[in-house]
């Protein structure tokens, strides 16, 4: 009796996630179906597809859209480049290396609404540090986030703040990990460091990058806890990503409907740059264990 119940046992915890994951799913699709103001409650009912219809044919979505992607493009391939750069820097596990690296980790043990707060601090115009430090090299009154054309500036200079840290720690254990032969081989051969970059490391390493985007791509594009801090998706809309425009429709404007059709599509985006990452981390891992 006891060998046929701890299958089942041991497999509740996962179906408890499953459902915890699948009905609220279920639930906002539902609603996404539905012309659903908390404001007016007598004119709910089911549209079916109307509210992403309206989306869709909305240039205030559009905006959304564009500014959810310059968001994570800038972002993520920025992080990957400092994250990368430091990573290189750092590959080799001396004590001064690993001592800068767990300094360098301290931004990611901040809560990024907490450091959000401390740099709408340090930008200031009246005692902000960072104002007064670019006001030395001239630069007078910069609006940071608090103009429409520098805002979004900002907020993606937290994030890099924030986050590259955690890009840097993944690609330094990719780098660790990597097998020693090939750059000792290289080295005996006297080959160029640019060669071994291009034509060895970056190519072993490039399983490890894949996951890091992957990881730093879907937290960009949901981001909603360094931008609400700042901006609140302001001003006007120039800093308005997805989980903030859902967020407003909601809390500000009482339209549930449209605000789990915003929360769809933003999953639907999601789910494809996911699989397409996945797809592509899978043929690179085969390629560097000699599957292909």
């Amino acid at each position: 009796m006891n060998r046929r119940v701890l299958p089942y046992l041991l497999s509740l915890p996962a179906l408890i996630v499953c459902i915890g994951i699948i009905v609220p799913f279920v639930i906002a699709i539902y609603y996404s179906m539905q012309r659903y103001n908390l404001a007016l409650p007598y004119l709910r009912g089911f549209i079916w597809f109307g509210n992403y219809q309206s989306l869709f044919t909305s240039s205030e979505f559009w905006k959304t859209v564009t500014v959810s992607l310059l968001y994570t493009v800038f972002t993520v391939g920025i992080e990957l480049f400092l994250g990368l750069g430091t990573a290189l820097l750092l590959r080799r596990p001396t004590t001064f290396n690993n001592i800068a690296a767990i300094l360098l980790l301290l931004p990611l043990m901040t809560a990024p609404a907490i450091a959000s707060l401390m740099w709408k601090l340090m930008t200031n115009p009246g005692f902000g540090i960072l104002s007064y430090l670019i006001s030395l090299v001239g630069i007078t009154n910069f609006k940071w986030a608090s103009s429409p054309t520098t805002a979004l500036f900002t907020v993606i200079l937290v994030d890099i703040w924030v986050y590259t840290p955690f890009i840097m720690v993944l690609l330094i254990a990719g780098l660790r990990a990597l097998p020693r032969q090939p750059f000792e081989a290289a080295e005996l051969d006297g080959v160029p460091r640019t060669f071994v970059f291009f034509r060895i490391t970056l190519p072993m390493l490039m399983p490890y990058i894949i996951t890091a985007v992957l990881f730093r791509l879907i937290d960009s594009i949901q981001q909603f806890d360094i931008i609400y801090a700042m901006t609140q998706g302001g001003p006007g809309d120039s800093t308005l990503v997805f989980q903030v425009a859902a967020y407003l429709e909601f809390f500000q404007y009482t339209n549930v409907g449209r605000s789990a059709a915003i929360l769809m599509v933003l999953w639907v985006i999601t789910y494809v740059l996911s699989l397409v990452f996945v797809k592509n981390w899978r043929r690179l891992r085969e390629r560097a264990h000699g599957a292909v």
